[in-house]
């Protein structure tokens, strides 16, 4: 291995795991509530509308990563494909996007498992995953794997004792006159918050084995069996607990679990929660410093990032940087403003992406034009029905990068002179 270069070590199977890490995480405990809100009966049409963008964004991010098997991901193809500037802007949405997620999701293990304490908790965990990602990759790899088998262990057993349940009642399932189009497309904004997660194949390019072939096999096998996870909780909490009732509800599959009379398995939802909000933040903390490697080795972030540890073959600068500011987001914000920033942001992220998308050959293997189509559409639709609350500061953070790339860009241009 050449000095600055990184292990190739991932096979297809942790490929896949890293990515059912990222979106088989906190989303399926926390987010069908909000969801459920801004739907209403017609959370599953949400659901849906979700998995179509996040179709047509898994398919474009597949191509562009046979074709750039790179740490960075849309950051790569966007400077690639489209220029210098958008592949900035799509590492900056990314990576300040991705670290307020990193924080949320670590705020979501200090919530199940010490509510008094949750920052302290948040903290500690983003610590200690930090340092399990310093010692490699391959190791991050492993412990997802056990935490993706422990989540979906639990997540079987919700959907097992509520559909099983004689209070189970399909009749829930009706779409009914309080679905309207905004609410649709607001919770189909908040619940592809979830299915993001399929990036962290593509950001981790460099340490895959025959990226060309593993990538773009990983990311649709990851993200369908995501959809099929969250369509069976989904059915599963409303059969049980009506739209309505899980609009209202704190902890949507704790509520469902008491709803079905098992009372006895929301410990171990709880551990569920924990567990599935670890896995995110590791896969994220991954993602996020790749992300930050890549950016700093075209020095939009400082160079000294693009150091790579002669032992552990992992971008250390990168992994310690990125794990100091998500443990200052995890001690000083809350989980639904990071939510609802980080939302935002991906969506951003991979709008560039379909559009780099749009301009790859049939040669390269170009995706059906109207994927990409789409998948821009979608992206631009679903962040601006966000609420206002979201939607303004991060198009304030978009203009902000934008005026420090174009600042930076003319102060370079005049030390060139």
């Amino acid at each position: 291995m050449a000095a600055g270069e990184m292990k190739r070590s991932l096979g297809l199977s942790d490929a896949v795991v890293i990515g059912l890490g990222s979106m088989i995480g906190a989303g399926v405990f926390a987010a069908l509530g909000p969801a459920a809100q801004a739907a209403g009966s017609g959370l599953l049409l949400a659901l849906a509308l979700a998995a179509i963008v996040a179709y047509c964004n898994a398919t474009s991010s597949a191509r562009l990563a046979a074709l750039y098997p790179q740490s960075g991901g849309t950051y790569v193809y966007g400077r690639e494909r489209l220029g210098a500037f958008w592949g900035y802007l799509a590492g900056w949405a990314f990576v300040v996007g991705k670290s307020a997620s990193c924080a949320a999701m670590a705020l979501t293990v200090g919530t199940y498992l010490w509510p008094d304490q949750s920052h302290a908790v948040a903290v500690a965990a983003v610590v200690a995953l930090t340092a399990v990602n310093y010692t490699g990759v391959q190791k991050s790899a492993l412990l997802t794997r056990g935490i993706v088998a422990f989540v979906l262990a639990v997540l079987a057993a919700v959907a097992v004792t509520a559909l099983t349940s004689p209070d189970a009642d399909t009749a829930r399932l009706d779409i009914g006159a309080d679905t309207t189009l905004g609410g649709v497309l607001q919770a189909a904004g908040l619940l592809f918050f979830a299915f993001a997660g399929y990036a962290r194949i593509a950001t981790l390019g460099e340490e895959v084995r025959d990226p060309a072939r593993t990538v773009p096999r990983a990311i649709p096998i990851a993200l369908g069996l995501t959809l099929a996870v969250y369509a069976l909780i989904a059915v599963a909490a409303l059969t049980m607990l009506g739209p309505t009732g899980l609009a209202n509800a704190a902890a949507p599959l704790s509520d469902t679990v008491r709803a079905a009379g098992a009372s006895w398995l929301e410990p171990v939802v709880r551990a569920g929660g924990a567990g599935a909000a670890l896995g995110s933040l590791l896969a994220l903390i991954l993602g996020v410093s790749r992300t930050t490697l890549a950016m700093a080795r075209d020095r939009h972030l400082p160079h000294a990032l693009t150091a790579v540890h002669p032992r552990f073959g992992v971008p250390h600068h990168a992994e310690l940087a990125v794990g100091a500011v998500v443990a200052l987001l995890a001690a000083t914000t809350d989980v639904r403003g990071a939510i609802g920033f980080s939302s935002f942001g991906v969506l951003a992220y991979y709008a560039i992406a379909n559009a780099s998308a749009l301009t790859l050959i049939e040669e390269e293997n170009r995706p059906h034009r109207l994927i990409p189509v789409v998948g821009v559409a979608g992206c631009a639709v679903l962040a601006f029905a966000l609420p206002m609350s979201t939607v303004i500061p991060g198009t304030a953070v978009l203009v902000i990068g934008a005026i420090l790339y174009r600042l930076r860009k003319h102060r370079t241009n005049n030390t060139g002179r």
